[in-house]
């Protein structure tokens, strides 16, 4: 099962060539600056924007040299920044909309896919009662009530402020898990890729820097469009221990473990964790009179200069797991980095994102 995605397309001062392969099943987001071409592309996909190319969903062919199948025949959703609902209509009949536009039964059923974004208790509400972040749940559940072989959304908390975005985000984190379709998801924010995405895709200037799971690309230290503060790692681990008495829970992951703050995850459940380069540093030698909880032996892989020129970006292993740490420059000399070089990382900060 895949996505295959080739577009060429041309405008004043700005054209897109993309040549991609994408997984069939989980969320893959097209991530990048303001003006890089994820939306472009979105609607390229939507056939919104007639680029050339190929367009085939899991060994659907959409589009190709003879064939173009306008929006309105193609089988998605697409959810806009904006949730776009009906003003007129309470949620249960803007979910109604979705409903007469499905082309086959819907393979989860309605009434699962109401439960599944917590809608039960707000189908009479009309939307100018809803907050931000419901609205778009509303806006998701009528894309996927319209029975849709691919789901696009296209930067959809971009409009909320961060309540409403961390009200909304449990429920896109049950919908990569839970939906058996492939998910295309536009995002400017890395804490939202980081949370969400099974695949990235990096782009800039119209084409694409980089692709692959979204562990091993956020990984990398040679990607042309640099994170900043957000460079870090993010990899899978099981929850073995809760500690009552200091409110914490120790995760194992290939590398190791790790002590965290206890959020309530049960044992035995797979987290997803999230390390920032900033809060990650080196020590030549193990040193266990410090405040930081989280020594762990690691190998250094690379460097790559940061944007100031006084840091650098530096690549570790920890068993079968990359990690970033930000240094200045100074300090990497001090300590002798090379590849090759065995050190002691000091972690600072982890963070359990879903």
């Amino acid at each position: 099962m895949s996505i295959a995605a080739q577009f060429k397309l041309a405008w004043p001062g700005f054209s897109l060539d993309v040549d991609l392969d994408l997984p069939g099943r989980g969320v893959t987001a097209l991530f990048g600056q303001s003006g890089c071409g994820k939306t472009t592309l979105l609607r390229c996909i939507a056939g919104l924007e007639r680029g050339a190319g190929r367009l085939a969903i899991n060994g659907e062919t959409w589009q190709d040299a003879g064939v173009f199948l306008p929006t309105h025949r193609r089988p998605l959703g697409y959810v806009f920044q904006d949730a776009r609902l009906f003003a007129h209509l309470d949620v249960g009949r803007n979910l109604d909309y979705g409903r007469r536009r499905a082309a086959s039964v819907n393979s989860r059923g309605d009434a699962a896919i109401i439960e599944l974004l917590g809608l039960g208790l707000l189908l009479e509400r009309l939307p100018e009662r809803l907050s931000g972040g419901e609205q778009q749940r509303v806006a998701i559940a009528r894309a996927l009530l319209s029975a849709p072989r691919l789901l696009l959304l296209d930067e959809p908390l971009a409009a909320l402020d961060h309540a409403r975005k961390q009200e909304i985000l449990p429920y896109l984190e049950r919908l990569r898990d839970e939906l058996d379709i492939p998910v295309i998801y536009v995002s400017h924010a890395a804490d939202e890729v980081a949370r969400l995405a099974d695949h990235l895709v990096v782009m800039e200037g119209g084409r694409v820097a980089a692709q692959g799971p979204l562990a091993e690309t956020l990984a990398r230290i040679d990607l042309p469009i640099r994170l900043g503060e957000d460079a870090g790692a993010v990899f899978a681990a099981t929850v073995v221990e809760r500690d009552a008495e200091w409110h914490l829970a120790r995760v194992e992951f290939d590398g190791g473990e790790l002590w965290v703050r206890d959020s309530g995850v049960a044992v035995g459940r797979q987290v997803r964790v999230r390390i920032l380069a900033r809060d990650v540093s080196l020590a030549n030698s193990r040193h266990d009179d410090v405040s930081i909880m989280n020594l762990l032996p690691a190998t250094v892989l690379a460097h790559a200069a940061e944007d100031h020129p006084s840091a650098i970006l530096v690549q570790l292993r920890v068993g079968g797991t990359k990690l970033l740490a930000r240094l200045t420059r100074r300090s990497a000399q001090r300590l002798d980095l090379a590849p090759g070089r065995e050190v002691w990382v000091q972690i600072k900060a982890v963070a359990l994102i879903g």
